[in-house]
């Protein structure tokens, strides 16, 4: 148990030295630190995330060579209601950084398509659940929905419909689009209690009453 707190607290102050080079390494383009359960998360301004980026994976304090991740989270309450977050691994140094940076859904946030090549998919793929654009990127469209697909799913107020539904259609031979048309707008669980019994008469009783 002792040698496994005394790692816990190494680890910890690892990640407080990194936070403490990062603030002079970066200055104003360091928002926030925190450190929480063991990872430490930067937030950065969206426009500075390239230069931001390239420090994390050159410095030799830092030497994050891979990128993990790229995703979102939508806040739609806030005016920067999207947050995009970078997840990096130095195995050199083996240590973990998170970065976020808000936005809104008018303003792109630059590409990282040049630092590194990951980046490619996963803004794909962040354009495509979210709707966030990103600046630069040499091939910015959709990569897990449809082509001609409406909105973008990940998005709070996206309806758990959708807006369309595709189907194959033999009159027409291909694929068509329609509006989404809920066949059962609404159905009836009766969770009754097996002692109490139903309030009404089920499917079937009146079969039972005609044999008294």
């Amino acid at each position: 148990m002792t040698d496994s707190k005394a790692i816990l607290r190494e680890q910890e102050q690892s990640l407080r030295d990194l936070a403490d080079h990062l603030a002079a390494g970066l200055g104003a383009d360091l928002l926030d630190t925190n450190i929480a359960l063991g990872e430490l998360t930067i937030r950065v301004p969206a426009a500075r995330i390239v230069q931001v980026l390239t420090f994390l994976r050159d410095d030799g304090n830092c030497q994050f060579a891979e990128l993990v991740d790229i995703t979102g989270l939508d806040w739609p309450e806030r005016a920067k209601r999207f947050d995009i977050v970078y997840h990096l691994l130095s195995l050199k140094l083996n240590q973990r950084v998170r970065i976020k940076a808000e936005t809104d859904e008018e303003t792109p946030v630059p590409s990282a398509v040049g630092v590194y090549s990951a980046a490619n998919w996963y803004e794909r793929e962040t354009w495509d659940m979210y709707g966030v654009m990103f600046s630069g990127h040499p091939d910015l469209r959709r990569i897990l929905s449809d082509y001609g697909f409406e909105g973008h799913p990940l998005r709070k107020d996206f309806p758990l419909t959708g807006y369309v539904e595709v189907r194959y259609d033999e009159s027409q031979k291909r694929v068509i689009y329609e509006p989404v048309q809920l066949q059962q707008e609404f159905r009836r669980f009766d969770f009754m209690s097996p002692w109490e019994g139903a309030k009404y008469v089920l499917p079937g009783d009146e079969k039972a009453e005609g044999q008294k």
